[in-house]
Formats: structure tokens, C-alpha cells, sequence
């Protein structure tokens, strides 16, 4: 999908309806704009999270809690402290 918009003099970029029914974005959700090359990115937060998570996902074995390890890992810390 493509349309033409334009950048306000304030600097504000109109995101068409359109687009945003597309990424389903509402009022005041965040969103993370990501310079490739010569064109810009918009990509909204909840979906650069899943990104990240599947990203990670590659690495961590089956069945392994990244938040328990984080916890254990903080808990050892402190005794050792």
C-alpha cells in the first residue's frame, strides 16, 4: 500500500486512516520510527516487541524462563552483596 502525505511545518507527519487501520493503531499508541537507509520505517510498538521476542526466541533453549533465570540471577547478587 502506498499514498502520499506530507510533513507539517511543525515537523508532524500525517499518517493516513488507511495506514493506520492497516497496523491497527489508536490515539496515542507508541510507535518506533526506524531509519533504513533512505526511507523510514514505522512499525508499532506491540509488533517490534513480538519481533524482538521471536528474535530471542532463536536462542534460548525449550523450555527455559528468561525471567526465572533473571530472578535466580538478581536473587544470587544480592546474597552475594
Amino acid at each position: 500500500m502506498e499514498i502520499r502525505t506530507h510533513l507539517t511545518t511543525n515537523g508532524r507527519l500525517l499518517l493516513p486512516a488507511k495506514f493506520r487501520k492497516a497496523l491497527d493503531l489508536q490515539p496515542g499508541d507508541e510507535i518506533i520510527l526506524r531509519l533504513e537507509k533512505d526511507s523510514i520505517q514505522v512499525i508499532p510498538l506491540h509488533q517490534a516487541v513480538s519481533q524482538a521476542q521471536n528474535l530471542v526466541q532463536k536462542y534460548v533453549p525449550q523450555g527455559t524462563s528468561l525471567v526465572t533465570d533473571l530472578i535466580t540471577a538478581r536473587r544470587e547478587e544480592a546474597e552475594n552483596d
